[in-house]
């Protein structure tokens, strides 16, 4: 009887409305099925890999993550963000733990047991996450340091043999760009950015090395320079804004600035301009099969050049040159910005810094003989663990997997990663463990560097197949810049007495840049 009157009733209504509850009823039906078998893999994957539960941060919002999200974007801004990242490890006594951020779960993580697995020993598991590269494409499109997969490897194929030793140790370059950064250092000790500097040499370097043409930013008497400033600036302005996009997640999506869009239009037809001219120039040497009266000298190496031989079309160029561009550019600056501030503060580690380097004479100085420089070695390498270029970083699991470390009471269980998970790594968090470095971790002491070896605690650039290919280039391009500048100065003096904060884009430098005086020798 009462079935009876539940068919009557369906019959009253529509066929079509009867085919959409239907509908709906299998696509929930097939939904509570999807998330049973989910959760049925999960718990195998778990059960056979012994995972353990592990921390979870105590959430103001455990749901959406709004408190972290607000704190990290005013601490952005002021800086901070680092040193609260890691009293959040400290507040839960771990070195692994979880957080909501925009409603995500994220994995947080300083071990160096879980980076090896990420970045190496379960490399194939790991992908770089899709908001991320979602935050990139816009300005970077798809090159070596924004792609996965078999797009990554032929990036990294083609790109890779281009840093050998003979582009590498390219001094005579170098001492062309020094030399102008050198002649815009006051004289009378009063105060100079030399982060600003720095800066503008990387750009210069940079685009010499990419374009066999230079933005010449630190040239004040060159005519020219003002394209080069003016896209000096634009790329600034739209690294800073994708350093921020990359951390906003899907909200990135909402952020409307018709600067940025303005001085990402800028940056692309710059180097767009170089592009052409470069494949056109390819293109009509091989035509005519002799040398063009106006290419550039021989024995010059020039990256674009290179990749003009290539299939790549103009916008895949263009990509890869703007990666490269942006880790030539901001790595060497901010090593060096974070060094001198240290040095300015330092005078006993000037000093022997000094001493050594006088050694060479006031020549300048040789690829192998900065290679010989000892304690410019451990200056640069301490700098690096205190002041990682890269200070967090990230990636998502292509599959269902785990983490070595990090889950049970004692923290030394694995723990599960479901498919879609995003690990971040905080190289700046396992650079200052006591436990790893000793209770002095926070100090700038080059000489502990005497005797440490360390492994995948230490990672300034990088590890595993993903290893950041310019690092040679960066350090070599460093080194000698501290080494001319401790060749023409005594003596430098900080000019700022405020506290360290760090400045955040894609990459980290001095917030507030590195305000000194120097005197000349």
């Amino acid at each position: 009887m009462f079935s009876a009157q539940i068919q009557a009733q369906i019959q009253d209504y529509h066929p079509f409305v009867v085919a959409c509850v239907g509908l709906g009823g299998l696509l929930l039906l097939s939904k509570l099925v999807s998330i049973g078998l989910t959760y049925r893999r999960h718990a195998i994957i778990i059960r056979k890999r012994g995972c353990k539960p592990y921390p979870a941060y105590p959430h103001k919002d455990f749901v959406i993550g709004l408190d972290i999200f607000m704190e990290a974007m005013k601490l952005n801004k002021y800086g901070g963000l680092l040193e609260a990242v890691r009293e959040r490890y400290a507040k839960l006594n771990t070195k692994t733990f979880s957080q909501r951020l925009l409603g995500a779960k994220i994995i947080m993580t300083c071990e160096p047991e879980n980076v090896k697995a990420v970045l190496a020993t379960q490399f194939q598991e790991f992908d770089l996450p899709k908001p991320r590269l979602d935050a990139v494409a816009d300005v970077f499109g798809h090159g070596i340091f924004s792609t996965n997969g078999a797009e990554w490897e032929a990036s990294r194929a083609l790109l890779r043999p281009n840093f050998t030793r003979n582009q590498v140790g390219d001094i005579v370059t170098f001492e062309e760009h020094v030399s102008k950064l050198l002649a815009r250092i006051p004289r009378d000790g009063s105060v100079v950015d030399l982060q600003e500097l720095f800066f503008m040499l990387t750009l210069d370097s940079a685009t010499d090395f990419l374009f066999g043409y230079s933005t010449n930013v630190l040239d004040e008497n060159d005519p020219n320079s003002a394209a080069g400033i003016k896209f000096g600036e634009a790329f600034q302005y739209v690294t800073e804004k994708v350093g921020i996009r990359t951390r906003v997640g899907w909200l990135a999506g909402f952020i409307k600035d018709p600067k940025y869009e303005s001085s990402r239009d800028y940056v692309h037809s710059y180097i767009d301009k170089y592009v052409k001219s470069t494949i056109d120039l390819h293109q009509k040497t091989l035509t005519q099969e002799k040398v063009v009266k106006d290419k550039k000298e021989p024995g010059k190496y020039v990256f674009l050049e290179e990749l003009a031989k290539t299939d790549y079309t103009a916008t895949k160029i263009r990509d890869e040159l703007l990666n490269i561009l942006l880790a030539g550019r901001d790595t060497t600056a901010a090593l060096l910005g974070f060094l001198f501030w240290h040095l300015a503060r330092r005078p006993d580690v000037w000093k022997q810094l000094r001493a050594e380097i006088l050694e060479l004479g006031s020549g300048i100085p040789t690829f192998e003989q900065i290679k010989s420089l000892k304690y410019l070695q451990w200056c640069m390498n301490e700098t690096l663990r205190l002041h990682p270029i890269v200070p967090i970083n990230s990636r998502e699991a292509n599959r269902d997997t785990t983490l070595p470390v990090g889950g049970g009471k004692d923290g030394k269980s694995p723990i599960f990663v479901p498919k879609g998970g995003i690990v971040n790594y905080q190289v700046y968090v396992m650079h200052r463990r006591k436990d790893l470095y000793g209770e002095d971790s926070d100090e700038f002491k080059p000489e502990r560097w005497s005797n440490l070896r360390p492994g995948w605690q230490y990672l300034p650039f990088n590890g595993g197949p993903r290893i950041c290919i310019g690092q040679q280039f960066a350090l070599i391009e460093a080194s000698y810049c501290a080494v001319r500048i401790l060749q023409t100065f005594k003596a430098i003096e900080s000019k700022d007495d405020s506290p360290f904060r760090e400045a955040l884009t894609i990459t980290a430098a001095v917030g507030g840049g590195v305000q000194v005086g120097l005197t000349p020798a």
